[in-house]
């Protein structure tokens, strides 16, 4: 299993205060220039660019030493939703050469993706009956040469004519929930060690340290 990213509730809550110490220096230095204190406007813009630079040394230092992992197949990604956990992992993979009608360019890969609410990681301070709406997620395939491969909207709704279930990934859970979410890409026949990626889509999350969206880190994938 992996975890992402390791520290989360740490890591918001640095993010949140470099924030509010950044407003607080601004303020300081709007009232300065307001003023006309020279000391504090020089002492207030120090203090915003030990902050930025501080932030910015953390959160490309935590990149620079990451490491990408690729999980074997039934390994878990683990997604912290601060006080709780959401798991990801890869149920099932098949190849196609069709959905019903519809034929791919390539060879069709069929993912099935589950989704499941551990509760054995809530926080005690959350109800154990309290609903759980997962943040935004973006799935696609990178392949050995680096080519990216979004899911296959054609495909996707090839698989739901022929009554196949699947649930979006944006369903909410309660604690020990789990439901199976059905991918369709369209890959390449010559296609060589294609993996998959589950990570978050908000743009936040690029600032946060250590995570995975954030500049120049590395991933956690799926082997598939």
């Amino acid at each position: 299993m992996a975890f992402m990213p390791k520290f989360a509730p740490i890591v918001v809550l640095l993010f949140l205060g470099s924030i509010l110490a950044g407003m607080l220096a601004g303020a300081v230095f709007v009232y300065g220039l307001a003023m006309k204190k020279p000391a504090v406007r020089r002492w207030a813009l120090l203090a915003l660019v030990a902050i930025a630079g501080g932030y910015a040394t953390l959160l490309l230092g935590a990149s620079l030493t990451s490491q990408e992992k690729v999980l074997t197949p039934g390994g878990k990604k683990y997604f912290c939703e601060i006080d709780c956990h959401l798991a990801y992992s890869v149920d099932k993979v098949e190849q196609a050469t069709a959905i019903g009608s519809e034929r791919p360019a390539g060879v069709f890969y069929l993912i099935r993706l589950k989704t499941w609410f551990d509760e054995n990681t809530i926080s005690p301070m959350r109800p154990k009956e309290a609903v759980l709406y997962p943040n935004p997620r973006v799935v696609y395939i990178k392949d050995a040469l680096g080519r990216r491969f979004d899911p296959f909207p054609a495909g996707q709704r090839a698989l739901e004519a022929t009554g196949v279930d699947s649930t979006p990934l944006s369903r909410p859970l309660i604690p020990g929930q789990s439901y199976l979410t059905e991918l369709v890409f369209d890959l390449p026949s010559d296609v060589k060690k294609p993996r998959l990626f589950v990570g978050d889509s908000d743009p936040v999350s690029s600032f946060l340290i250590g995570h995975e969206q954030s500049p120049l880190h590395r991933k956690i994938w799926f082997r598939i």
